[in-house]
């Protein structure tokens, strides 16, 4: 424990202490807890604990409750820079989410994960190509060749006239530093760690309760060695090809083995979880790897210094020899891979009364969402750079002339699988229409019964902040029609191989003029573009504005609330802090005599179940849970089945004694009910409650308008909430059943 906590010290022996953990919009400590007056007493500015500075009751009322805040919002953004790393480590951290939405039952579990990962490296593939394409095809072996390139560009001229080899070589460096950036930023030590281990006595066996409570480090180090080394042989591959277009000799094909030998070392590993997944402790694993990242380094010094020196003729003209198929045969790889991953989810889903949602694709949908993403911002890259280098030449030009046919076939395959998937949305939304309002006017007639007269717009009001909430259900299976058409767009990159360009196959089999396919693809070139930069601004909104960060905050909080598993580069885990450091404050408040009644908004509440389920069970008597706009069934239980499923709520349930109250709203698009169905003398049974939102439809007296709707907003000020926490804090003032925990 930090000196702070020394500071703060615990609450007096015998006091409930309300430990309040906020949601996704990253909310001050002060806001939390509805104070301006505040003092730290544990952790540090990343993520740390808040006491009023002057002692408060807490909504406990009357009686001891001392008010205490976890605040993490820092620990998956912060600064600036940090949360705009995610969206460029946005496809990495997708795939990465993907190997966690895998359906429940250990028989795919291997299989998924494989898979996962194995995309995952064609994602570093891709990334090393678009700089090499960038790099080696567009600037060492086309502008440094034409003087027309170079004319105005000092910082480039130099090389111009200079041999072919030499090009290559110097320019070379740019994916390797590439290559290096990502390393270093993916082993740069952000947190320690180590101070926040959980307990490992009596704690859930469950998979939702490992998250967190395992030391990810030495899985993470073995994927770094591993992409780190496919990544230089990625490198030496597109090098290889290129001198071997003009004739092999024995070097290159030497080379080209050994490269390749590396490669499918890399892939193997890749395929065997026991294997890779193993502990800490076992350090043998740990010298492969990284046996295997020096040889793929050494190999490239050795590649390069071959293209340097090698004396055979290089090809004249065209593109850089042998990229455009090596690019294809990526997306052919992807292609197969994610075509493998849908069958295995299909085959291996629970096909029962409660099967898994989305059909069992969740991961599909999410490993589709990364490759697709991935493969729009390597081709808006490349394409942007031959716009800069090619000044004369507009868009649709350049695109018919410019680049590797294969990202002309990947921006047509994104931009039509968005256009597409907006299609398909509209017209969801326009016949789900009725029936949304329909379950929407239900819920409105039962909160407000008997409204006047003059609240009719109100009414109209409230029914459509209903029926939004309700289109969180359509998002999804959306999301599988959206993953669907990226894995055929993705599958349609190998036409570029045989030398067809889109416009020319539109316009042969649909009769669509070639020009105007040639103008799509120019304008999906550009709504690339638009994407990535509001992603950006997105990012910076998020970080500086509260209110922004309540819509788009739960991208990055799901995203990197998953451990890294599939891609070492993708952002690093909060959850391997906020989990433990909870788990450790509420044992140290409940060793030092008190009881803590847990209380979560949003995602705030997920860090709170898990952190029930790390628990040890004399610990876990002396706490209670209050969650409200909580996720847990209604988007975790969809997109992570393996880990959010009806035993870990019931054990989370048991393992608090049932002091559990879930509090949500018909009007929340995030939030919604624990537990349904069941016997009404149930525990469960007792645990939701569902709040009126607004509170009236007209204005009360006093006032000149009526409450406002809530929605996903935090509900600590509202009276449900304050009563809630009361009824809690009696219950844990009870004397504790010695079989509260089954």
């Amino acid at each position: 424990m930090s000196d702070a906590a020394a500071r703060g010290g615990p609450a007096a022996a015998g006091d409930v202490v309300e430990l309040r953990v906020h949601g996704a919009s990253r909310a001050s400590a002060g806001q939390v807890l509805d104070l301006a007056q505040i003092e730290q007493v544990a952790g540090d500015r990343s993520g740390g604990f808040y006491r009023p500075a002057r002692r408060k009751p807490g909504a406990g009322g009357a009686g001891r409750v001392t008010l205490e805040a976890y605040r993490w919002g820092d620990l998956p953004a912060g600064t600036v820079a940090r949360t705009l790393s995610l969206v460029f480590l946005l496809p990495f951290m997708l795939v990465n989410v993907a190997i966690w939405m895998r359906p429940p039952g250990r028989g795919s579990e291997v299989t998924v994960r494989s898979l996962c990962r194995l995309l995952g490296l064609t994602l570093t593939a891709l990334y090393v190509l678009a700089c090499a394409g960038v790099a080696l095809d567009l600037i060492a072996w086309k502008c440094t060749a034409s003087p027309h390139c170079l004319t105005g560009r000092s910082w480039l001229s130099w090389l111009g006239g200079r041999p072919v080899g030499l090009r290559l070589a110097v320019l070379a460096l740019v994916p390797a530093a590439a290559v290096g950036l990502l390393w270093r930023a993916s082993t740069r030590p952000g947190r320690v760690f180590e101070a926040f281990r959980a307990p490992e006595a009596d704690v859930s066996a469950h998979q939702l309760g490992t998250v967190g409570r395992w030391d990810a480090e030495p899985l993470v180090g073995r994927l770094r060695s591993i992409h780190v080394a496919a990544a230089f042989a990625t490198l030496d591959v597109t090098l290889l090809a290129a001198r071997a277009a003009s004739g092999a000799s024995a070097g290159t094909v030497a080379l080209a083995v050994v490269t390749g030998a590396v490669l499918v070392t890399c892939a193997v590993l890749l395929c065997t979880p026991p294997l890779i997944d193993r502990a800490a402790t076992d350090r043998r694993l740990d010298r492969i790897t990284s046996t295997l990242r020096t040889i793929a380094l050494v190999l490239t010094v050795v590649v390069t210094a071959h293209v340097l020196t090698a004396p055979a003729p290089w090809r004249a003209g065209g593109g850089l020899p042998g990229y455009d198929a090596i690019l294809t045969w990526l997306f052919v790889t992807q292609t197969a891979l994610l075509a493998t991953l849908g069958a295995v989810l299909l085959c291996r889903r629970d096909r029962g009364s409660g099967g898994t949602p989305l059909l069992g694709l969740g991961a599909l949908a999410m490993a589709a969402a990364a490759i697709s993403l991935a493969v729009a911002y390597s081709a808006e890259l490349v394409y942007r750079v031959a716009d800069f280098l090619d000044r004369d030449a507009p868009t649709g030009a350049a695109i018919t002339a410019g680049p590797s046919r294969a990202y002309t076939w990947a921006i047509f395959g994104f931009f039509r699988a968005v256009l597409i998937t907006l299609v398909v949305a509209g017209l969801v939304t326009l016949f789900s229409r009725p029936g949304r309002l329909r379950a929407a006017a239900a819920a409105v007639a039962r909160d407000h019964p008997d409204p006047p007269p003059e609240a009719g717009p109100r009414l109209r009001q409230v029914r459509k902040a209903v029926a939004r909430a309700r289109f969180t259900e359509i998002l999804i299976p959306l999301a599988v029609v959206y993953a669907c058409l990226a894995g055929i767009g993705t599958a349609t990159t190998t036409l570029g191989r045989v030398e067809l360009w889109p416009g020319d196959v539109i316009e042969r089999y649909a009769g669509v003029p070639a020009d105007l396919v040639t103008f799509a693809i120019a304008f999906g070139s550009w709504v690339i573009a638009a994407i990535i930069l509001g992603l950006v601004l997105g990012a910076i909104f998020a970080y500086r504005t509260v209110e922004f960060r309540r819509h788009v905050g739960i991208l990055w909080d799901l995203g990197t609330f998953w451990p890294r598993a599939a891609h070492p580069f993708a952002p690093p885990c909060y959850a391997e802090r906020a989990v433990p450091e909870l788990a450790r404050r509420i044992t140290f408040l409940v060793e030092s005599g008190n009881a803590v009644l847990l209380t979560g908004h949003s995602h705030g509440s997920v860090l709170a179940a898990a952190t029930v389920l790390q628990l040890p069970p004399g610990i876990s008597r002396r706490v209670a849970l209050l969650t409200y706009g909580s996720p847990l069934r209604r988007l975790y239980a969809r997109l992570f089945p393996a880990y959010v499923d009806d035993e870990a709520l019931h054990e989370i349930g048991a393992r608090v004694g049932w002091r559990w109250v879930n509090l949500w709203r018909a009007t929340d698009p995030v939030g919604g009910w624990i537990f349904s169905g069941g016997p009404p003398a149930a525990p469960a049974a007792a645990v939701d409650r569902r709040l009126r939102d607004p509170a009236a439809v007209v204005a009360p007296p006093g006032d000149s308008v009526p409450p406002p709707i809530q929605g996903h907003r935090p509900a600590e000020s509202e009276q449900p909430f304050t009563e809630a926490a009361r009824e809690l804090v009696a219950r844990l003032r009870e004397p504790p059943a010695p079989d509260a925990v089954d």
